[in-house]
């Protein structure tokens, strides 16, 4: 047993996830994901070395299993005989075939039914708004125990229907039987008030056992043994899969001494509290990593001067290897380079540039030039920018407009009559909010309207060089640009199109809109209770800062370097952590052979 101690000390740098660089001497850690990876996989191999008697050492003084199996067959009888359980069909022998692993001497394999009084489902009752007695649902049972702020009340008349076993006991293990997010979740019953009575309803198994350990027998049910092949055990179809009262009688169990199930408890128990200090330690240090990312990148977007950005960006640099190393810091990298671009800090200006008021000139005169045409309508007047709505001091030769001013279209898509039903497998290209990415749309569950239907909806076409922006819903703000490519479309009633006047400004426009400094006005303005909206008019009047035009290239460039560096480092962390968790499962496989 030496061996296994030293197996889960020495590899702790694989349990935390501590990348391999850390070993070169590069001094890198972890990144969030597989930290916790790697702790999970550590509680799992401690479950899995338990339960095939590889955790605690064996002890020559303790009785063999079969005598401890000789007394559970006795209390049984006595229980038989006595009318307080039923006698039950006879057990088939446990085959080789059925043995997982092989056990220590003096173990046995036995059927969960020759070691329990009662195994059984609960059943549905007649529920009241309060009572005494408390019914067990699935939410009820958790693996971190049983939740009684998630039961119901039962009626105490309908008592009368359940027999006195039906009532649950301290020790008995609660088993989720139904459903494909629960099932096989387990846990048993702690000591009971005695004028409580719990009962458990139809979709939750109760497991009574005789003479062993309740929480041994709920370490087994926990172990990878049993968890990996629950659904194999289960029956039904995809949207109700059960685990069968006779399946769970007829469930093989490893079965150690007593001795050895408390030596082994009490092993689980001490390793399972190293584990979640493991995890608080991760949690407070990636806490504490993100607050001091959002601190140091927050110093150069409030820098005040040149040299004050130049400092705050020195000292990030000197520990960029150390400051992004998770995807989430990343990520907040990516945001605050977006921000400081908008914000005329991302690359220099240059004094010979054409001032952004140039610009502006010409776009207002498409504008009118448009519609005057009569190709689009001339729209209410905008009110002015006013100091209190400048979000910063803009550099030189930028300006502040109101974003409908830049634009020769604004508007949101519309459902089609007859909503999905509408829909075909081929045709024209429907994009919903599902497509809308802010890196680009995702077209590989675009659905499909006719030409008919499109023809319909004409207001609502989408061009190559629109930017389709998502006004509803969890992806509310995301942001994409129609490409070159995309031929024709047309868009729900959860996108908005956003065409720009000039597409010379098409690029930059988008960073602008995907950067903080718009999805905060997003956040801010968002009207709805249970469903996050966003108005056409209230996008329309966005504040977007333009520099002139030929800063904006050099702005698009930089960023489009910029995120592709971002891109590489989030790569080489997706690489580190599934190495790490090769690496994981790999000690685990050699642990158990």
């Amino acid at each position: 047993m030496n061996a296994v101690h030293q197996l889960l000390t020495d590899q702790i740098d694989i349990w935390t996830a501590a990348e391999a660089e850390k070993k070169s001497g590069r001094g890198r850690s972890s990144s969030n994901g597989a930290s916790v990876y790697g702790i999970k996989k550590l509680r799992e191999l401690i479950l899995e070395l338990a339960v095939r008697g590889k955790l605690v050492p064996q002890d020559a003084n303790d009785e063999p299993a079969s005598e401890l199996l000789k007394r559970i067959q006795v209390e049984r009888a006595k229980l038989v005989a006595e009318g307080k359980i039923k006698k039950g069909k006879p057990l088939l022998p446990i085959t080789e075939e059925e043995e997982p692993f092989d056990l220590p001497d003096n173990w046995e394999w036995v059927r969960f039914g020759e070691v329990c009084s009662y195994i059984q489902r609960g059943k549905g009752p007649a529920y009241v708004d309060n009572s005494d007695f408390l019914v067990i649902s699935q939410k009820c049972v958790r693996w971190a125990g049983l939740d009684l702020s998630q039961a119901r009340y039962i009626d105490p008349e309908s008592l009368i229907k359940y027999e006195e076993i039906r009532k649950l006991c301290e020790g008995d293990i609660l088993w989720n039987s139904t459903g494909t997010g629960t099932i096989g979740r387990a846990c048993f019953v702690p000591p009971l008030d005695v004028n409580k009575i719990l009962l458990a309803d139809s979709h939750v198994t109760v497991v009574r056992p005789v003479a062993i350990l309740s929480i041994f027998l709920w370490r087994w049910i926990q172990s990878p043994s049993v968890q990996s092949n629950i659904e194999g055990a289960a029956s039904g179809t995809t949207n109700q899969i059960e685990l069968n009262t006779s399946t769970v009688i007829s469930h093989s169990l490893p079965l150690p001494s007593l001795a050895e199930q408390h030596r082994i408890v009490a092993k689980v128990d001490e390793l399972m509290a190293l584990c979640d200090q493991l995890e608080t330690q991760h949690i407070n240090a990636t806490e504490a990593h993100e607050k001091l990312v959002n601190h140091l990148l927050a110093t150069l977007t409030q820098a005040q001067s040149a040299d004050d950005f130049s400092a705050n960006w020195q000292r990030i640099a000197a520990h960029f290897d150390t400051l992004f190393i998770t995807e989430s810091s990343i990520d907040v990298l990516k945001q605050a380079l977006l921000q400081l671009a908008v914000m005329g800090k991302l690359v220099p200006q240059d004094a010979k540039d054409e001032p952004a008021s140039e610009l502006l000139k010409r776009i207002q005169a498409e504008k009118a030039k448009l519609i005057a045409e009569g190709k689009i309508k001339k729209g209410k007047p905008l009110l002015p920018i006013t100091e209190d709505e400048k979000p910063f001091e803009l550099p030189e030769g930028w300006q502040l407009i109101r974003l409908n001013e830049l634009l020769n279209k604004i508007g949101a898509g519309s459902t089609p009559l007859g909503g999905k039903q509408v829909y075909v497998n081929e045709g024209i290209p429907f994009l919903r909010s599902q497509n809308v990415w802010n890196e680009a749309l995702k077209l590989d569950d675009v659905a499909f309207i006719t030409q008919e239907t499109h023809h319909k909806m004409s207001g609502t076409h989408v061009c190559a060089g629109d930017l389709l922006f998502n006004i509803t819903g969890a992806s509310i703000g995301r942001c994409a640009i129609v490409p070159d490519s995309f031929k024709t479309g047309n868009v729900s009633q959860h996108v908005t199109i956003v065409r720009p006047i000039s597409i010379d400004i098409l690029l930059y426009l988008h960073l602008v809109l995907i950067s903080r400094h718009v999805q905060k006005t997003v956040m801010d303005v968002q009207v709805g209770v249970s469903r996050e909206g966003l108005s056409i008019g209230k996008l329309g009047q966005f504040i977007i800062p333009i520099p002139p035009l030929l800063e904006q290239d050099r702005i698009v460039t930089k960023v489009d370097e910029l995120m592709a560096l971002c891109d590489q480092l989030k790569t080489r962390i997706t690489e580190a952590n599934q190495l790490q968790q090769k690496l994981a499962d790999g000690v685990v496989e050699q642990a158990v052979a």
